[in-house]
């Protein structure tokens, strides 16, 4: 039994209005999109990042907040409804999403996007699968609905950044999650652009979230984002209207978010005479990045740059740790947008939760180059809270640099200074950090990072399986396959 699709037979393009309004736009954008508009780049790149969120999911799968989403999913069950991964548990397709989307997003491990407003769009992912799997859509369909959340989710962010006036990038999220999820229910125009509606009237997130002393809500967030956006299209779908117009009324997005998202929905339209692949039809996941340490973005090239400081230091074939004693002190010369969000707060310097160390670039750059890796387990209590860390952190300066600043967001550079004791200074500079749209991981890396966060539960051939069913995405006729291999043994 599946959840009834409304206007399940209808053409998404009937009834196309020519309207100015966003939330207009924006509807016909995501109904009038077809899997065939899509090029190859774009399909082979959405399932490089299904791969990489399901690897980012089943790594932080026992992790405190995404044990706690699930015990709550978990008393709630729904026939039609959408699995919690690791499990078989089905519940509505909203807690899915929040369940799911906190595993997704809690290592900080998944991709990132970065213009006026950072963010992390494979969060959209959550909300796409499980309405997919609730309506019994095939790998087709997900793809294309991916495509669109990455899209829109991208191009708000280019228009307008909110978090200077307090609010939080998950913000935009609700409105890519709603339109997905839309697009995958197959609503007409009318009723898409009321999900639209209906999301954006109460998806206002705080900053306060990625402020101070950072919680589990830090990467969470997007997941509840996800969870009202696809609640959002359900009730859309059944004949629930909101409020209109949502982004340029006169206690409108906009108004209350003090930005003006200009022209952006010109954006939203089909290219034929795109110069690159990366300007294509729904081709903005193509500008995007992958992760390739579990650390916030900005500090990718930092860890890229002390990992390779590192090797003047010490011979790495005979010891796991730097010896602290060499090392006089670091500097780390940075863009303002890394130094405002994670190299400017005293809690940086004494990191006591992990959703705090893994946002602090001074920790995340001095452990790098201390332990030689990162990884889940640099993010743990022992190593964070240690106390000699923290005494080296007393040594670890943070400055801006105007140069670096002015390359943001086209590159994510740092700059790594390490003075050693006998008066050398130690330099190394990092624009394009592994994983960067401009520095792409091979297909090979990506299953590699998948691997090494699966295979010590699942073991390589059931880890293997997944891969392979996601590589085949696009022949699929529903993702219930690719759910059920999912299911964590000895849960």
């Amino acid at each position: 039994m599946r959840l009834p699709t409304p206007n399940s037979s209808a053409d998404c393009s009937v009834g196309f209005q020519v309207t100015t309004t966003l939330a207009h736009q924006l509807a016909n954008y995501a109904c009038s999109l077809r899997f065939e508009d899509l090029s190859r780049e774009v399909v082979h790149e959405v399932k490089r990042r299904v791969i990489d969120s399901l690897g980012c999911a089943l790594g932080a799968w026992n992790e405190e907040p995404c044990a706690i989403a699930r015990k709550v999913a978990f008393e709630f069950s729904a026939k039609a409804g959408s699995t919690i991964i690791g499990t078989n548990h089905k519940a509505p397709p909203d807690w899915a999403a929040f369940a799911n989307g906190c595993c997704i997003r809690y290592f900080d491990y998944n991709d990132t996007y970065l213009s006026k407003e950072p963010a992390h769009p494979s969060d959209n992912i959550s909300a796409a699968l499980a309405m997919a799997e609730s309506i019994g859509a095939d790998g087709r369909e997900l793809i294309t609905a991916v495509a669109i959340a990455y899209e829109v989710q991208c191009r708000l962010c280019d228009a307008a950044s909110i978090r200077a006036r307090g609010w939080d990038h998950v913000t935009y999220g609700a409105f890519s999650t709603a339109l997905a999820s839309a697009r995958l229910m197959k609503l007409d125009p009318e009723k898409t652009r009321h999900a639209v509606n209906i999301a954006g009237v109460a998806c206002a997130a705080m900053r306060q979230a990625r402020v101070g002393e950072l919680s589990h809500w830090k990467g969470v967030a997007f997941a509840n984002a996800a969870r009202h956006g696809l609640y959002s299209a359900l009730l859309a779908g059944a004949g629930m209207t909101g409020p209109a117009p949502i982004f340029e009324g006169e206690m409108g997005f906009e108004r209350q978010l003090g930005v003006s998202l200009g022209n952006v929905g010109g954006m939203f339209v089909k290219r034929r005479d795109a110069k690159n692949v990366n300007e294509g039809t729904a081709a903005m996941i193509l500008n995007t990045s992958i992760k390739y340490w579990p650390a916030e973005y900005h500090s990718q090239s930092a860890i890229e740059a002390a990992l390779f400081l590192r090797k003047s230091i010490i011979d790495t074939s005979t010891t796991r740790r730097t010896n602290l004693t060499q090392v006089r002190g670091m500097t780390i010369e940075s863009h303002d947008t890394s130094v405002d969000i994670i190299g400017s707060e005293a809690e940086k310097w004494r990191p006591e939760t992990r959703e705090t160390a893994d946002h602090s670039l001074p920790y995340i750059t001095a452990i790098a180059l201390i332990d030689g890796e990162v990884t889940s387990k640099q993010f743990e209590p022992e190593r964070f809270a240690d106390l000699e860390i923290w005494k080296f952190l007393e040594n670890v300066k943070v400055e801006r640099n105007v140069e670096l600043s002015a390359k943001y967001p086209g590159a994510v550079a740092n700059i790594v200074h390490v003075d050693l004791e006998d008066g050398r200074r130690l330099t190394k500079r990092v624009d394009y950090p592994l994983g960067h749209a401009k520095n792409p991981l091979k297909d090979s890396e990506v299953e590699g990072k998948f691997f090494g966060l699966t295979v010590p539960t699942f073991g390589e051939t059931r880890a293997r399986r997944i891969v392979d069913l996601v590589w085949k995405l696009d022949e699929a006729k529903n993702v219930d396959g690719l759910i059920r291999a999912l299911e964590v043994p000895n849960k």
